[in-house]
């Protein structure tokens, strides 16, 4: 166990590779006597540890279990097997994440390993009826129907839910309207509805129109769309769409890999690509600029995604 703990905060500290790196646990056994296998993108772990000893606070939200000091940092407690129906035979280990520019702990009943998967082999939760505290569904064995499948958390979702207060109020107005042609929108793309509905809010108050995506590829297929309309109707790309505002999480594509595609594309390059991530960190930051991205902000600051999406609109004028 001991072995594993260390190499979840080695591998954390990773750039993105454009694989999911997934650390797989156990929540306990759900409402009919099943032991699914969960999972949580490497990237948003610090650390995993024994379970230390928790605070418990008076008045805290529904499956926070309170507080805990770990090396000098207090932190919330989340309840990770209540939140989505469990019962486990103890909260073992404690998975301090760190993403969205804050620091919990999810107690959880055991960890088993990391793995590294191609995001092909990563569906989206939604599109197959799923959803709720899942945001996607990991083959962890390929492409084959026989594959494990792991449930990867929607942890912002979560977070959301159990903590609702921490998350940032979005004005209705967000200054002058975008400078884009008339009949362009920004293809927005993010699996998490969570997220999905912070933008929505952001690109209302910067009064821009707008279409989502939930996944690369879908985002990917609904750029070429509107690149064959453009050329159909004789008109430029940025007559269609503005820009592209991207997770980097995501089933099936992720940012990193619709970002290249966009900039290593010659009629699409010209087009500007903002990543929007809760993955924090300079590698992260580095690795964006290395795939041509034009700028990169961490979630959720309703006023710094406003000025990067300004900002790189812009550059591109």
């Amino acid at each position: 166990m001991s072995s594993l703990l260390a190499e979840v905060q080695a591998r954390s500290t990773l750039a993105g590779t454009n694989k999911f790196e997934i650390l797989l646990f156990r929540l306990g056994e759900d409402a009919r006597g099943r032991r699914e296998i969960f999972g949580i993108n490497v990237f948003k772990v610090r650390e995993a540890l024994v379970m230390p000893a928790v605070t418990a606070l008076p008045g805290t939200p529904p499956h926070v279990m309170g507080v805990a000091d770990i090396r000098g940092q207090v932190m919330p407690v989340i309840d990770l097997p209540a939140v989505v129906g469990c019962k486990p035979s103890a909260h073992n280990i404690l998975v301090v994440t760190e993403f969205e520019r804050s620091v919990q702990g999810f107690a959880v009943e055991d960890v088993e390993q990391i793995t590294r998967l191609e995001w092909s082999h990563v569906l989206s939760a939604e599109a197959h009826a799923v959803g709720g505290a899942v945001s996607s569904i990991a083959r962890l064995d390929g492409q084959s129907e026989k594959s494990r499948l792991a449930l990867v958390l929607d942890v912002e979702k979560i977070l959301s839910d159990v903590l609702p207060g921490r998350q940032a109020a979005v004005a209705t107005d967000l200054g002058p309207r975008l400078a884009m042609p008339a009949g362009s929108v920004v293809l927005a793309v993010d699996d998490s509805f969570v997220a999905r509905s912070q933008i929505e809010k952001v690109l209302q108050g910067l009064h821009a129109p707008f279409v989502m995506a939930k996944t690369g590829r879908e985002a990917w297929d609904r750029l070429q769309e509107l690149q064959q309309a453009a050329r159909t109707e004789g008109k430029a790309l940025g007559e269609k769409v503005a820009l592209v505002l991207t997770d980097l999480e995501m089933p099936e594509m992720d940012g990193f890999t619709l970002t290249r595609k966009v900039k290593e594309n010659e009629s699409l390059r010209a087009l500007p690509v903002v990543i929007h991530s809760s993955l924090t960190g300079q590698a992260n930051e580095e690795h964006a600029r290395s795939v041509g991205a034009d700028g990169y902000v961490s979630k959720f600051a309703p006023d710094e995604l406003a000025a990067a999406i300004r900002s790189a609109l812009t550059r591109a004028a």
